[in-house]
């Protein structure tokens, strides 16, 4: 094995470890008692910062929303905590139901008729998108993304992408270019036009009618959404979109430095045998008793892979747990009350800062919890004595989108009260 990697005995391995820091020479304190361990590693974790210490004004794909106690106390109970793969239904009935309810609430929350359960994340998904789009597009080797899309997600589409032959992805070049730029570019060799509203820098998009003309072409729509703003704005099901995919973060799950998150996908009926990863549905067995299963799903992406159309082959589960349990305690009262805390704390966030002297909203559209804002300074240094002051600021734009100059993205949750916006808006005018 040694001479496989290229080392003559097994010290050379740890050559990247300084010699004072290698076993035996560890300077190692003395023992400690039980209570004394604990005091010191209490002591150690009180120097972090977390969501409970700060004001968190940071979003750009992941957000600080509330997560009730009750999601963590249910995905703590044994019944759930398994990675075991539920092939075999007479062992794993209470993962297949939560996986079940799971679907059937982000249908009831989309107006999708189809949900699988589930992809890793928001980016995934939409990347998943595409690759079923080009095997339902057969002869179609043309996504078209919209700039407004998450930039991380896009880079992760190419990726995805990348090895496929004559796969072209455009609409993004562009700086600036809307959707409107996006929709002239679908034509007979598109298999799929990708829009997000509300888009990477917090605007809200009037989808209506988009739909008809992206299907005129014999292409499909996939519509990234917030699952949040669904509490108060137009669904992809309404929209008429072919395939619909979110972060599900915001739904019961924590910041978690940045994961495990959970990709939410839906389509159309029609669409059900393309679809990667895991739906199961309802029946009954041999007792009459109803029954949960694995259905309509693909074997080839578990054991054909040269076959399989995607590497899925398993979800998230538990983390579609904690978005089951989080829409089941808010319910549709509660899922519409969050969105619109969540918007009127953001509107009133960024008309008191775009009264401060050097500072400018950077769009005069409608927005829901997320908007871009002008700097008299570099975000970087704006960002630096936020954070002296315990506030974690805004997304810095200045890579993703360097044609705006200074500019940040602030994202404001029901986790941002009055007072946390009124001291973030003093702490700007000071630096200012």
């Amino acid at each position: 094995m040694l001479a496989a990697v290229g080392v003559a005995d097994t010290a050379d391995l740890f050559i990247d470890v300084p010699v004072e820091k290698r076993f035996p020479w560890l300077d190692l304190p003395a023992p400690m008692s039980e209570p004394e361990l604990v005091r010191e590693l209490l002591a150690m974790s009180g120097q972090n910062a977390h969501a409970l210490a700060q004001s968190i004004f940071l979003g750009a794909g992941a957000y600080n929303h509330f997560v009730p106690a009750a999601v963590d106390q249910i995905l703590r109970r044994g019944e759930f905590y398994t990675a075991y793969t539920p092939y075999q239904p007479e062992i794993s009935q209470g993962t297949l139901q939560s996986i079940f309810e799971y679907q059937s609430l982000i249908c009831s929350l989309t107006g999708m008729e189809i949900a699988n359960a589930s992809h890793y994340d928001g980016a995934t998904a939409i990347a998943e998108a595409a690759i079923m789009a080009l095997n339902v597009a057969r002869g179609r080797r043309k996504i078209v993304v919209a700039r407004s899309v998450n930039p991380q997600y896009r880079a992760v589409l190419r990726t995805y992408l990348q090895a496929l032959d004559d796969v072209t992805v455009t609409g993004d070049e562009t700086p600036d270019a809307g959707i409107d730029e996006a929709l002239a570019l679908v034509d007979d060799q598109t298999a799929l036009l990708i829009v997000q509203s509300p888009d990477f820098l917090g605007r809200l998009h009037d989808l209506r009618g988009l739909a008809e003309q992206v299907q005129a072409q014999g292409a499909l729509l996939c519509v990234h959404f917030d699952p949040i703003a669904l509490g108060l704005f137009q669904t992809p099901g309404e929209l008429g979109a072919d395939i619909a995919t979110a972060e599900g973060q915001p739904l019961g799950i924590g910041l978690n430095f940045g994961g495990p998150y959970l990709g939410i996908f839906t389509t159309k009926q029609k669409h059900v045998h393309k679809i990667a990863g895991r739906i199961v549905g309802v029946t009954k067995d041999v007792d009459g008793q109803l029954a949960y299963v694995l259905t309509l799903r693909a074997r080839e992406q578990d054991i054909r892979r040269e076959r399989a159309t995607s590497n899925i082959c398993t979800n998230q589960a538990l983390m579609a747990l904690a978005a089951t349990v989080y829409m089941s305690l808010m319910g549709k009262q509660g899922m519409r009350q969050v969105a619109e805390l969540c918007y009127h704390r953001a509107h009133y966030a960024a008309a008191a800062i775009a009264q401060l002297p050097g500072y400018r909203l950077l769009s005069d559209g409608p927005f829901f919890k997320e908007f871009a804002v002008g700097l008299p300074r570099p975000a970087a240094e704006v960002n630096a004595a936020l954070r002296a002051q315990g506030i974690v600021g805004g997304y810095d734009l200045a890579a993703d989108e360097p044609q705006l100059g200074d500019a940040m993205l602030l994202a404001v949750t029901e986790m941002n009260s009055r007072a946390d916006i009124d001291r973030l808006v003093g702490v700007l005018r000071d630096v200012g």
